[in-house]
Protein backbone atom coordinates (compact mmCIF):
# COMPACT_ATOMS: atom_id res chain seq x y z
CA UNK A 1 0.00 0.00 0.00
CA UNK A 2 3.05 2.40 0.47
CA UNK A 3 4.31 1.45 -2.60
CA UNK A 4 1.73 3.48 -3.86
CA UNK A 5 1.72 6.52 -2.61
CA UNK A 6 5.02 7.23 -1.13
CA UNK A 7 7.31 5.90 -4.01
CA UNK A 8 7.47 8.91 -6.15
CA UNK A 9 7.96 10.68 -2.92
CA UNK A 10 10.97 8.56 -2.12
CA UNK A 11 11.92 8.27 -5.81
CA UNK A 12 12.37 11.98 -5.73
CA UNK A 13 15.27 11.02 -2.35
CA UNK A 14 16.80 8.16 -3.60
CA UNK A 15 17.66 8.59 -7.11
CA UNK A 16 20.28 11.19 -7.19
CA UNK A 17 22.05 9.49 -4.56
CA UNK A 18 22.01 6.25 -6.80
CA UNK A 19 23.16 7.38 -9.28
CA UNK A 20 26.11 8.74 -7.61
CA UNK A 21 27.26 5.20 -6.41
CA UNK A 22 27.04 3.75 -10.12
CA UNK A 23 28.73 6.19 -10.39
CA UNK A 24 31.26 5.46 -7.59
CA UNK A 25 31.57 2.34 -9.06
CA UNK A 26 29.10 0.16 -7.20
CA UNK A 27 26.37 -1.83 -8.87
CA UNK A 28 23.21 -2.66 -7.63
CA UNK A 29 23.72 -6.11 -7.16
CA UNK A 30 26.16 -5.12 -5.03
CA UNK A 31 24.37 -3.20 -2.80
CA UNK A 32 21.04 -5.45 -2.59
CA UNK A 33 24.07 -8.40 -1.05
CA UNK A 34 25.49 -5.71 1.10
CA UNK A 35 22.27 -4.95 2.72
CA UNK A 36 21.00 -8.16 2.59
CA UNK A 37 23.76 -9.66 4.37
CA UNK A 38 23.73 -6.70 7.14
CA UNK A 39 19.61 -7.38 8.09
CA UNK A 40 20.06 -10.92 8.02
CA UNK A 41 22.68 -11.58 10.19
CA UNK A 42 21.90 -8.43 12.69
CA UNK A 43 18.15 -10.14 12.80
CA UNK A 44 19.62 -13.18 14.10
CA UNK A 45 22.30 -12.25 16.26
CA UNK A 46 20.94 -9.71 18.09
CA UNK A 47 16.72 -10.17 18.22
CA UNK A 48 17.58 -13.84 19.82
CA UNK A 49 20.12 -12.12 22.53
CA UNK A 50 17.23 -9.53 23.44
CA UNK A 51 19.26 -6.63 22.34
CA UNK A 52 15.83 -5.06 21.05
CA UNK A 53 16.66 -1.54 20.21
CA UNK A 54 19.99 -2.94 18.57
CA UNK A 55 18.43 -5.23 16.02
CA UNK A 56 15.54 -2.78 15.52
CA UNK A 57 18.17 -0.06 14.09
CA UNK A 58 20.64 -2.03 12.65
CA UNK A 59 18.33 -3.95 10.78
CA UNK A 60 16.20 -0.79 9.73
CA UNK A 61 19.60 0.34 8.02
CA UNK A 62 20.52 -2.37 6.36
CA UNK A 63 17.07 -2.39 4.88
CA UNK A 64 16.71 1.06 3.84
CA UNK A 65 19.82 0.03 1.26
CA UNK A 66 17.02 -1.90 -0.73
CA UNK A 67 16.01 1.50 -1.49
CA UNK A 68 19.56 2.47 -2.97
CA UNK A 69 19.18 -0.75 -4.72
CA UNK A 70 16.57 0.29 -6.60
CA UNK A 71 17.69 3.49 -7.26
CA UNK A 72 20.78 2.09 -8.49
CA UNK A 73 18.99 0.01 -10.82
CA UNK A 74 16.93 2.66 -12.74
CA UNK A 75 20.25 5.04 -13.04
CA UNK A 76 22.10 2.29 -14.03
CA UNK A 77 19.69 -0.31 -15.91
CA UNK A 78 17.81 -3.33 -14.33
CA UNK A 79 18.41 -7.03 -15.53
CA UNK A 80 16.36 -9.72 -15.42
CA UNK A 81 19.05 -11.30 -12.86
CA UNK A 82 19.09 -8.43 -10.84
CA UNK A 83 15.50 -8.71 -10.04
CA UNK A 84 15.09 -12.39 -8.87
CA UNK A 85 18.31 -11.35 -6.98
CA UNK A 86 16.46 -8.58 -5.16
CA UNK A 87 13.90 -10.54 -4.82
CA UNK A 88 15.09 -13.54 -3.31
CA UNK A 89 17.04 -11.32 -0.73
CA UNK A 90 14.13 -9.95 0.11
CA UNK A 91 12.50 -13.39 1.04
CA UNK A 92 16.05 -14.22 2.99
CA UNK A 93 16.16 -11.10 5.10
CA UNK A 94 11.82 -11.63 5.90
CA UNK A 95 12.46 -14.98 6.87
CA UNK A 96 15.69 -14.22 9.12
CA UNK A 97 13.78 -11.20 10.66
CA UNK A 98 10.74 -13.34 11.71
CA UNK A 99 12.31 -16.37 12.89
CA UNK A 100 14.77 -13.68 14.92
CA UNK A 101 11.53 -12.36 16.52
CA UNK A 102 10.06 -16.13 17.08
CA UNK A 103 13.50 -16.94 18.74
CA UNK A 104 13.19 -14.35 20.66
CA UNK A 105 10.18 -14.94 21.97
CA UNK A 106 11.18 -18.47 22.53
CA UNK A 107 13.46 -17.47 25.13
CA UNK A 108 11.11 -15.64 26.72
CA UNK A 109 8.73 -17.63 27.68
CA UNK A 110 5.98 -15.82 25.11
CA UNK A 111 4.47 -18.73 22.68
CA UNK A 112 1.62 -16.61 21.88
CA UNK A 113 4.26 -13.84 20.25
CA UNK A 114 6.60 -16.74 18.71
CA UNK A 115 3.61 -18.50 17.23
CA UNK A 116 2.16 -15.13 15.90
CA UNK A 117 6.29 -14.26 14.56
CA UNK A 118 5.96 -18.24 12.68
CA UNK A 119 2.46 -17.37 11.44
CA UNK A 120 3.74 -13.75 10.39
CA UNK A 121 7.34 -15.63 8.67
CA UNK A 122 4.96 -18.00 6.55
CA UNK A 123 2.40 -15.17 5.46
CA UNK A 124 5.14 -13.18 4.07
CA UNK A 125 6.20 -15.89 1.71
CA UNK A 126 2.87 -16.84 0.61
CA UNK A 127 2.39 -13.36 -0.15
CA UNK A 128 5.29 -13.07 -2.13
CA UNK A 129 5.02 -16.49 -3.83
CA UNK A 130 1.28 -15.91 -5.30
CA UNK A 131 2.43 -12.80 -6.96
CA UNK A 132 5.71 -14.27 -8.69
CA UNK A 133 3.32 -17.61 -9.26
CA UNK A 134 0.48 -15.52 -10.89
CA UNK A 135 2.95 -13.21 -13.42
CA UNK A 136 4.66 -16.70 -14.25
CA UNK A 137 1.56 -17.60 -15.36
CA UNK A 138 0.51 -14.35 -16.72
CA UNK A 139 -2.01 -12.49 -14.48
CA UNK A 140 -1.02 -8.51 -13.36
CA UNK A 141 -3.38 -8.19 -10.77
CA UNK A 142 -1.98 -10.39 -8.03
CA UNK A 143 0.04 -7.11 -6.55
CA UNK A 144 -0.75 -4.56 -4.16
CA UNK A 145 -2.86 -5.52 -0.73
CA UNK A 146 -3.25 -4.06 2.37
CA UNK A 147 0.34 -5.02 3.98
CA UNK A 148 3.06 -5.69 1.53
CA UNK A 149 6.86 -5.78 2.15
CA UNK A 150 7.33 -1.81 3.10
CA UNK A 151 4.31 -2.35 5.74
CA UNK A 152 5.06 -5.63 7.28
CA UNK A 153 8.89 -4.15 7.85
CA UNK A 154 7.35 -1.31 9.51
CA UNK A 155 5.49 -2.89 11.75
CA UNK A 156 7.15 -5.64 12.84
CA UNK A 157 10.35 -3.25 13.61
CA UNK A 158 8.04 -0.60 15.50
CA UNK A 159 7.17 -3.89 17.84
CA UNK A 160 10.46 -4.85 18.47
CA UNK A 161 11.80 -0.58 19.22
CA UNK A 162 9.10 -0.35 21.62
CA UNK A 163 9.01 -3.59 23.15
CA UNK A 164 13.10 -2.60 23.49
CA UNK A 165 12.25 0.81 24.81
CA UNK A 166 9.82 -0.99 27.62
CA UNK A 167 6.58 -1.00 26.42
CA UNK A 168 5.05 -4.57 27.37
CA UNK A 169 3.83 -6.94 24.58
CA UNK A 170 4.93 -4.57 22.16
CA UNK A 171 6.06 -7.65 19.85
CA UNK A 172 3.25 -9.64 20.46
CA UNK A 173 0.87 -7.27 19.90
CA UNK A 174 2.52 -6.23 16.55
CA UNK A 175 3.10 -9.34 15.27
CA UNK A 176 -0.93 -10.48 16.03
CA UNK A 177 -1.97 -7.48 14.29
CA UNK A 178 0.62 -7.97 11.26
CA UNK A 179 -0.27 -11.56 11.01
CA UNK A 180 -4.24 -10.44 10.67
CA UNK A 181 -3.52 -7.99 8.16
CA UNK A 182 -1.31 -10.39 6.58
CA UNK A 183 -3.85 -13.17 5.88
CA UNK A 184 -6.70 -10.17 4.51
CA UNK A 185 -3.88 -9.28 1.86
CA UNK A 186 -3.45 -12.99 1.05
CA UNK A 187 -6.82 -12.84 0.43
CA UNK A 188 -7.08 -9.82 -1.42
CA UNK A 189 -4.62 -11.05 -3.88
CA UNK A 190 -5.74 -14.51 -4.52
CA UNK A 191 -9.49 -12.97 -4.97
CA UNK A 192 -7.83 -10.89 -7.53
CA UNK A 193 -6.60 -13.49 -9.76
CA UNK A 194 -9.27 -15.43 -9.21
CA UNK A 195 -11.40 -12.22 -10.83
CA UNK A 196 -9.46 -11.76 -13.29
CA UNK A 197 -8.65 -15.33 -14.35
CA UNK A 198 -13.18 -15.59 -15.07
CA UNK A 199 -12.66 -12.60 -17.13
Amino acid sequence: MLNIFARASVSRVTDPIGAALVRAGLTPNAMTLIGTTGAFVCALVFFPAGMLLAGTFTVWGFVMLDLLDGAMARAKGSTPFGAVLDATCDRLVDGALFAAIAWWAFVEGNLRAATAALICLVLAQVISYVKARAEASGFTSADGGLVERAERLIIALVGTGLQGLGVPFAVEGSQWLLAAASVVTLLQRITAVAREARS
